[in-house]
């Protein structure tokens, strides 16, 4: 059949072999992270970077002690689960009263953090593996050449599976392991002690994705970034098979690769994106998932918990707020670096969309760069290739951010919390990997540089660097002066309604997705608002614009400043943005930075520098630009035990 396609039957088989090793790779990874999120509740986003440890363990191993694979094999997964044990221990549980989002992000920071150490440490190129002497060579089965290495690879990830699913589907402990997620005090009341469980479990998932590290060694180079580059296509295929589901993630992940290997021989180019092409479809079909159960609990929302989250919005900007208005008016006067502002105020902007998202909507979207970047990108082309003049140029970014924040908040917000997240994220990378595709209009990894800035409306020449500057200052301000007017309208009302108790909220009579779509639709318009003024400042738009990491970014800077406030991601970002500017010759240690201001904030500064400040402020002084926040929401503890 594949000759009478005009496609060698050699090719066709080895490109199928090849999408079943990555399937191999995908089910064992994805294998891990439903076992982590259906006994525990937790989205495991620091997998890749255990899965980077396990290749890591091996290649040290051999390095510096001697050991070969095979011990390699048995030690990464006990060293790597022994360390995720302790991230259980020291830090999960000190949020699992919380809502599960928490996790989320708490494990993006601690992957944050294990990365830029092993960047800094070994460097952002590969080392080789050798394959082991006793899987050399390979086998001529006819049709196709066969290498043992990788044959051993498929077998072994199939047989780690399917004991895994015995043993949780079939077995008294998986028994235990499933009661406990249900119902942990009556589990505990037999005398199992549940937080011993729920650790163990924790580095049970993190020891298979060590085990999927030490056996994708020799087949890949090892690398820092080596986990980053896959983690984001196995969340999709979890999302495929079902947030939590085993049996799920083993059968969607060898699916997923052969669709992909197939993919590679009849178009190359959908390759890379094919996985997130079938997720939306699978979305649209079935929310939960191929084997996901339709009444499983998509969590809480995470900034209804959130401490100096909502509250009623200030009638009036607060001193404080005038007090930064008035800085940024005479920055360029008094010293500072009028680029490193304006950079500043575009990431304020996006991080202010966000929070409007997250801090009174309760949705925490990982994929916000998509509409930033997709923003940046069309302003790019439109003003260097079609010479229109910057304010149309703005307006064409935003519009099609806009448009893009539309089609993908009516297929985000099917799902809620922690399934909310995981989808924006996913949707995100399926654009990333079309810009990264479409070169002809992206520029590829050179992305569009040498934006002229053009005249404003004609007449005002954008080179002059105070024309430019107060046109940003100008943006910005009228960007979140929408922001301040949205949270303090009814609509705002009827946002934080439905983040406290949705359920009560329909009660009422709210049109819930319709106001979630809406909120989507505004946020990532303001994204886009802020990706096409970031164009005009620094002249270009490249493909950092709208990668998944700006986005957990972006997070970072609301985090920092406060959850919940105006002003806080104006402050999250400056400080954000000044540490990558001014700080820059520390290379990677910026990373670990990152990584650990992130737990910090999950752990003990959830509400950021702006709620530190009003905790400590006179009474009746406002700090935040949308009023005294309300207390606190006490949440309902999760099903992890005590």
């Amino acid at each position: 059949m594949a000759e009478l396609l005009g496609i060698p039957t050699q090719a066709l088989f080895g490109q199928l072999f090849i999408g079943l090793i990555n399937g191999a790779f995908y089910a064992l990874l994805s294998l891990g992270l439903a076992v982590i999120f259906g006994l525990l509740n937790v989205i495991n986003f620091a997998h890749g970077a255990q899965y980077m440890m396990g290749a890591f363990c091996a290649w040290l191993g051999l390095k510096y002690l001697g050991l070969n694979y095979w011990a390699a094999l048995a030690l990464a997964p006990l060293v790597v689960g022994a360390s995720g044990m302790l991230i259980e221990v020291f830090l999960l549980r000190r949020i699992k009263q919380l809502d599960h989002v928490y996790g989320l992000l708490l494990t993006f920071g601690v992957a944050l953090l294990i990365e830029g150490a092993f960047r800094q440490g070994f460097g952002a190129g590969g080392l080789p593996y050798a394959i082991p002497e006793q899987l050399e060579g390979r086998r001529n089965l006819g049709f196709m050449s066969l290498p043992n290495y990788r044959a051993w690879v498929i077998v072994a990830s199939l047989a780690v599976c399917i004991a895994t699913w015995v043993g949780i589907e079939k077995t008294r402990l998986g028994a235990y392991l499933r009661a406990a997620t249900e119902n942990p005090a009556l589990v505990q009341a037999f005398g199992v002690r549940v937080p011993r469980m729920m650790t163990l479990t924790y580095g049970f998932g993190a020891a298979l994705a060590a085990l999927a590290g030490v056996m994708a060694a020799p087949i890949y180079q090892v690398s820092p970034s080596m986990g980053a580059n896959t983690i984001i296509v196995v969340f999709a295929v979890v999302v495929i098979g079902g947030m939590g589901s085993i049996a799920g993630a083993i059968v969607s992940g060898f699916a997923l690769g052969l669709i992909e290997g197939l993919t590679k021989v009849f178009y190359p180019q959908a390759s890379s994106t094919v996985i997130f092409l079938i997720m939306v479809l699978v979305l649209l079909v079935k929310p939960a998932g191929l084997f996901g159960l339709a009444g499983i609990s998509a969590g809480s929302s995470a900034a209804a918990s959130m401490p100096g989250a909502g509250g009623g919005a200030s009638a009036r900007f607060s001193r404080l707020t005038m007090f930064l208005v008035a800085a940024t008016l005479v920055a360029p006067f008094v010293g500072v670096y009028p680029v490193f502002v304006m950079k500043a105020l575009c990431f304020a902007l996006l991080a202010g969309a966000f929070n409007l998202l997250f801090g009174f909507a309760g949705l925490l979207s990982f994929g916000h760069a998509a509409f930033f970047g997709t923003a940046a990108y069309v302003t790019a082309y439109t003003m260097k290739y079609w010479g229109i003049t910057p304010e149309v140029g703005i307006a064409a970014g935003t519009l099609a951010a806009t448009a893009l924040g539309a089609v993908f908040g009516w297929l985000a917000i099917r799902r809620q919390g922690i399934y909310f997240a995981m989808v924006t994220l996913a949707l995100a990378q399926l654009l990333y990997f079309f810009y990264f595709q479409a070169a002809g209009f992206s520029g590829g990894e050179d992305g569009i540089q040498a934006v002229p800035r053009g005249r404003l409306f004609g007449l005002l020449d954008l080179e002059r660097p105070l024309a430019i500057y107060y046109l940003v200052v100008a943006i910005c301000m009228a960007g979140f002066a929408v922001i301040h007017r949205v949270v303090d309208s009814p609509f705002g009302q009827a946002l934080k309604a439905i983040r406290e108790n949705e359920p009560r909220a329909i009660s009422l009579g709210y049109r819930v997705n319709r106001v979630k779509l809406l909120a989507f639709t505004l946020s990532a318009a303001l994204a886009g608002l802020a990706g096409a003024t970031k164009t005009i400042v620094l002249q270009l738009a490249t493909l950092s614009d709208v990668h998944w990491g700006l986005s957990g970014e972006i997070v970072l800077m609301t985090l920092v400043g406060g959850v919940g406030t105006l002003l806080g991601p104006i402050v999250g970002a400056f400080v954000l943005v000044g540490i990558g500017t001014y700080l820059a010759s520390l290379g990677s240690w910026i990373t670990i930075l990152q990584g650990a201001i992130f737990i910090v904030c999950v752990l003990t500064f959830r509400r950021g520098i702006c709620g530190w400040i009003e905790d400590r402020a006179p009474r009746g002084w406002e700090p935040n630009a949308i009023g005294e926040p309300g207390p606190a929401k006490a949440t309902k503890p999760d099903s992890r035990g005590d």
